[in-house]
């Protein structure tokens, strides 16, 4: 028996423990002290983060659909097919889907096989789901699109405003930080339309309709600027456009009284708030997925960004704007250039100097994929329908938009117009039954690798097993494929190092790390830009990321969501996590501790709302949308607000995404799953 010391392989915050292996297999988890994020605690996901990793319904052999059923295969059978394949499509009729599930290597890799191999400018992963208006917001504001503070940080806060996050339920280990600022005085401030258990421990509840952000922070700023509030040193030296700020939210549309009739918060308490906030010398925005899934998810970011600046509440211990990252790795898998605009380090695709740094760098003797944007993910899905053949070949690696993205039907559609998918995974799940070829992948537990966390802490992974039976890691995986299809050289690596060593050349914000450094319990945040550099936990201390180094503030006016309650679907619906279950189900579903507490959805209605619909707790009622319906069990409660539904988006069965709407934020593309309108019926027995 061995203890192996891993990182967490759900959440963002990037816990740390020890798996406990028993005869070569991995059978419980232990407790590892040593770990600065979470001292040897740990959330029930956390604790039962082994449970899925020997499941029997484990893939083990790739697997080869003929005739519309699955066969297994050898692995140069499939290799052969697939290298086939893909080189008969031309590059910009191939996608690719990394995963933010799956290690840094891991998605530098596909992102190499994309640019490189098939030469496709296509490739994207879920951060366009969940994170996508935070990297666009924030570099456009600050020039960096990550968070700015490390966890730690929160504790230091004199006052915490948590919008958009049901923290202690979908970060419990940060949850852990809120409530020591809260013992050393701070002031909590929560605002979301459920009460939620984060916010049964705030001081202040503005319990606002959802998708009225930027008018809550336009009233807030206000009511700063009003009382004089504001850091007028701040502005004067590290900020512009300021003026431009002032301007809109000085209008008699954020007034308090007006502000309170949109958001259905009492203007009083947005006073109270904004009186904390301002005043208390070290505030700490939280915020995430409420915040960045809504058509207007980069004015939400940016405002958020824009309150920091206007209090000076950035650069300092217990400030920042910190966004509170929803999977292990999305904001590495960002880092890594997973995305359709950038390579590494968020260095652009359309910058001719970029282009040739990687071209030089990689030295694919045919070139890589022009220097154009390509299509994100959930674009993809409506080219895939409206432009049918533009689109003919997908690669996933780790990915399930079959229950994550929004608007199933038209996923389902979109996926079933492709001519050939391979998709590589730990088990077969909706999406992957899609596909032509599935390939079996090693989980988290069966490889060596690095994941960033949400407070940009580059952690490891340490294999403590054998994958099961011919499963193989993802970088090995898309190396073979490379290998098939003539680039064999491009892809020389033995070791999951030597991967790392290859991207820290080409990324400037990971330059300084080694698998050396990184293999110590605080390991290192990026920016970390030299071998001799101690990375850096707190962003902007003296100067922003932009070409002055100032921030740049903006007016943002309020805007509506895309899709309104009206006479015919007349609630409105919003929808997250819960503590048991993390985003698809696929691994926290086959974990029999974490489904026998959480085993299917509900829906939350208010007891005004179930009154007038005649429903009871307990109930089966359908919901339904405009663009589809389900089944599910009703929850009655005073804590989520009268109008407002929240359905959590795990379970398959009663999936909240089959309702959700396809509607875009213009720049980050991001779809706006948390506001919706829907109906509500009861279920009459026949």
């Amino acid at each position: 028996m061995k203890y192996v010391q891993t990182t967490c392989p759900y959440c963002g915050t990037g816990c740390s423990f020890n798996l406990v292996v028993d005869e070569g297999k991995v059978a419980g988890i232990a407790p590892y002290q040593r770990s600065p994020v979470n001292e040897g605690k740990l959330c029930p996901k956390g604790t039962f983060a082994h449970e899925f990793i020997n499941s029997p319904d484990r893939l083990t052999k790739p697997l080869i659909k003929k005739a519309g059923m699955f066969v297994e295969a050898s692995w140069d059978e499939a290799l052969t097919l697939i290298a086939e394949k893909f080189k008969s499509y031309k590059p910009d009729e191939c996608a690719c889907l990394a995963s933010a599930r799956t290690s840094n290597e891991d998605n530098y890799a596909m992102m190499k096989f994309a640019r490189g191999v098939f030469k496709t400018r296509h490739i994207d992963h879920c951060a366009r789901l969940c994170h996508a208006s935070t990297v666009a917001g924030l570099a456009a504001i600050f020039g960096s699109g990550a968070m700015t503070n490390s966890i730690g940080d929160i504790a230091e806060a004199k006052c915490v405003f948590i919008i958009g996050s049901n923290t202690f339920e979908n970060h419990p280990l940060i949850g852990r930080r809120i409530m020591e600022a809260k013992a050393n005085g701070a002031k909590i401030i929560y605002a979301d339309p459920r009460l939620t258990p984060t916010g049964k421990q705030a001081d202040l509840h503005l319990q606002f309709y959802s998708g009225t952000d930027v008018c809550l922070l336009n009233g807030m700023m206000q009511e700063i600027i009003t009382k004089g509030w504001e850091d007028k040193e701040f502005i004067k030296n590290r900020v512009t456009g300021f003026e431009d700020l002032k301007k809109e939210v000085m209008k008699p549309d954020y007034n308090l009284d007006k502000v309170s009739k949109i958001t259905g918060v009492p203007a009083n308490s947005i006073k109270i708030a904004a009186e904390w906030f301002a005043k208390s010398g070290a505030s700490a925005i939280l915020y995430s997925m409420g915040i960045t899934q809504h058509t207007v998810g980069v004015d939400n970011v940016k405002s958020c960004g824009f309150i920091q600046m206007l209090t000076g509440n950035l650069g300092r211990p217990g400030t920042g704007v910190n966004a509170l990252r929803g999977q292990n790795n999305v904001q590495g898998a960002c880092d890594m250039g997973a995305l359709p605009v950038v390579f590494t380090a968020y260095q652009k695709v359309i910058d001719p100097a970029a282009h040739k740094k990687f071209a030089d760098a990689w030295k694919f003797k045919d070139g890589i994929a022009k220097g154009e944007n390509g299509y994100e993910v959930t674009t993809l899905m409506d080219v895939l329908t409206e432009k049918k053949g533009e689109i003919k070949c997908l690669y996933v690696m780790g990915e399930n938009p079959m229950v994550s993205d929004p608007d199933l039907t038209h996923v389902e559609h979109a996926l079933k117009s492709l001519e050939f998918m391979v998709v590589q995974d730990i088990f077969m799940n909706e999406t992957s039954a899609l596909a032509d070829v599935v390939l079996p992948a090693a989980c988290y537990a069966e490889k060596d690798g690095t994941q960033t966390s949400t407070e940009r802490r580059v952690q490891m992974w340490r294999k403590s097993q054998n994958p099961p039976g011919e499963a193989k890691g993802d970088w090995e995986i898309i190396a073979s494929i490379a290998a098939r299809m003539g680039y064999a050289e491009n892809f020389p690596w033995k070791t999951s190092e030597d991967v790392f060593n290859e991207m820290a050349a080409l990324t400037p914000s990971y330059a300084g790390m080694t698998y050396q450094r990184l293999n110590k319990p605080e390991a290192l945040h990026w920016p970390c830009p030299t071998k001799e550099h101690p990375g850096t936990p707190i962003l902007h201390k003296e100067k922003f990321g932009t070409p002055d180094g100032k921030g740049i503030m903006s007016g943002i006016p309020f805007k509506y969501q895309k899709e309104r309650p009206d006479n015919d679907y007349p609630f409105l619906l919003t929808t997250g996590r819960c503590i048991w279950q993390w985003h698809t189900g696929t691994m926290t579903r086959r974990s029999a501790s974490l489904e026998r507490e959480e085993p299917t959805g509900w829906i939350e209605i208010n007891p005004e709302d179930a009154k007038a619909l005649g429903v009871n707790n307990g109930e089966m009622v359908k919901v339904i949308s405009r663009r589809g319906e389900i089944k599910i069990t009703a929850r009655i409660t005073d804590t989520i607000k009268k109008g407002v539904m929240f359905i959590p988006f795990h379970f398959i069965e009663c999936a909240a995404n089959m309702l959700t709407i396809n509607a875009l934020d213009p720049i980050a593309k991001i779809p706006e799953s948390k506001a919706c309108a829907v109906k509500v019926e009861k279920i009459v027995e026949a």
